[in-house]
This record gives structure tokens, C-alpha cells and sequence, in this order.
């Protein structure tokens, strides 16, 4: 049985902080939510991470987040994008493999974790849905979703100072009708969503809609 609580997943370079929180499921729903950009103080204990975590867990999802190579406990350090989509996929591993019987894995990822958790939930057949909160939509750094046909939850503030929401209502508008993806808007919420946990919560709980 996956232990609940703090626990170190052993990872290529050493091993992943994490925190573990079981669900009211039975372990047939499964989630693992990625925090922000490590060189810009993101870790597992971000607000909307905590919060992106929690609103899973209360929808009855088995809850795993972790902290990147060379944040908090986790050994290693910064890779741009590769090594952070390797220890993603670890964590993955880790909570599937203790998980056998899951039928609905869930991937969610905030700011950077989202582009990491899109990238990889895309192309694992594993995951069943995804969740990217605050997503940077930047020149070519989501194309590969034209050919993704999960179900995307884009959750996005309409005031984000850090990752606009225009540019990625641009990106979406290209995007094919079968590509599966909706997008909520929360008015008058920023990048980190301050004063507005209580909508982004409930905005996560929609995600099986």
C-alpha cells in the first residue's frame, strides 16, 4: 500500500521529495499535479499547487506532488524542461505502479508544470486527462497539442500578469474541434490567483465535465 504523507521516490539522480494524500476512492482515481518553474521559487508547496491538490483530493482523487530535481529535498538540479519532464514521468511511475488498479489518471500542472504536464500527459498513454493552470502560451511552445486528443481543462485568470490569457485564447482558437479542450476563465484573478481559491477549486473539480 502507497503510504500517505511526506515520502522520497527514488529517481535517476537520487530521489523526488513528495507528499502523498489518499482520496475516498479506493485508489481508482488518481492524480499528480506539477508546481511552477523551479528557478522562480516554484515548489510542491505553491498556493495553487496546495490548492490544485486539494480541490483533487476532495473530488475523491489519490493526490501525489512533488518537488523538481533541486527543489526542497529533491536531489539534482535544473535540466530546462528535460530532466523536469523525466522526474515527472518517475513520479508517474511511481504512484501508477503503487496504484495498479487506477481506471482515471488525472495530470495537472501549474504555470511551467503545466507545459511540463501537457507535454508528458500527451504522450502517455497512461493518463487519461489534463489539467494546465496559468499555461505560458508562447511562440511555439504548444503546438504539439494540434495533434492531442485528450481532454484538456485550461484554467486560466483573466487578469494573469505573468502569462497572459490572450496569447493562449489565440493558441486555442487554432487548435481543431476534436482536440478536446475547454477553457475556464476566472475574472479578476491573477497569475497566482490571490483571492480566488475558492474558484480555482472549483473550477479544478469540473475537470471530469
Amino acid at each position: 500500500m502507497y503510504p500517505a504523507g511526506n515520502l522520497l521516490i527514488p529517481a535517476s539522480h537520487g530521489h523526488l521529495e513528495a507528499i502523498y494524500r489518499p482520496g475516498s476512492d479506493h485508489a481508482e482515481r488518481v492524480a499528480l499535479v506539477l508546481h511552477p518553474h523551479p528557478l522562480h521559487g516554484g515548489t510542491m508547496h505553491n498556493k495553487v499547487v496546495f490548492r490544485t491538490a486539494k480541490a483533487l483530493n476532495e473530488a475523491g482523487y489519490e493526490v501525489l506532488r512533488f518537488n523538481f530535481r533541486g527543489v526542497g529535498k529533491s536531489t539534482g538540479e535544473f535540466d530546462e524542461q528535460r530532466g523536469e519532464t523525466d522526474d515527472a514521468r518517475t513520479a508517474l511511475d511511481y504512484l501508477l505502479a503503487s496504484q495498479p488498479h487506477a481506471k482515471e489518471v488525472v495530470l495537472a500542472g501549474f504555470s511551467f508544470g503545466s507545459v511540463i504536464g501537457l507535454r508528458l500527459g500527451c504522450a502517455d498513454s497512461r493518463v487519461d486527462r489534463l489539467i494546465a493552470i496559468g499555461v505560458p502560451a508562447r511562440i511555439g511552445n504548444l503546438d504539439f497539442l494540434a495533434e492531442c486528443r485528450k481532454p484538456k481543462l485550461f484554467i486560466h485568470g483573466v487578469e494573469d500578469e505573468i502569462a497572459p490569457l490572450a496569447p493562449l485564447e489565440d493558441f486555442l482558437a487554432t487548435l481543431p474541434v476534436e482536440s478536446d479542450f475547454r477553457l475556464v476563465r476566472i475574472e479578476g484573478a491573477g497569475h497566482f490567483f490571490d483571492d480566488h481559491a475558492r474558484e480555482l477549486m472549483a473550477a479544478v473539480k469540473t475537470v471530469e465535465s
